[in-house]
């Protein structure tokens, strides 16, 4: 769904129609409110809102089991290094 310019509103309109925009995000519209005539905030039906949420949080677990696959690439290839040799090798680039 893209947004129209109908769906661009100034904050002094959202103002004097909330209620009637209220009822056009929970018809399934998003509207974008402007102030001084750049984006402001979004009107976004909330049942909407908490999947976005859900999708973000889907993706950064997607990202996490694909930085767990090339860390298991890289222990089945011997790319590893000993704990202990690591953190002390950066704290003595630290120093330097």
């Amino acid at each position: 769904m893209g947004i129209s310019a109908t769906d661009v509103i100034p904050l002094s309109q959202a103002r004097a129609n909330f209620s009637e925009l209220a009822e056009e995000v929970k018809a399934g519209a998003e509207k974008i409110v402007t102030k001084n005539g750049e984006s402001y905030i979004a009107l976004i039906d909330a049942h909407r809102l908490d999947y976005y949420h859900k999708l973000e949080r889907e993706r950064i677990h997607l990202l996490l089991i694909d930085e767990v696959s090339k860390g298991l690439d890289d222990v089945a290839a011997g790319r590893v290094k000993d704990a202990r040799s690591a953190i002390l090798a950066i704290k003595r680039r630290r120093k330097a």
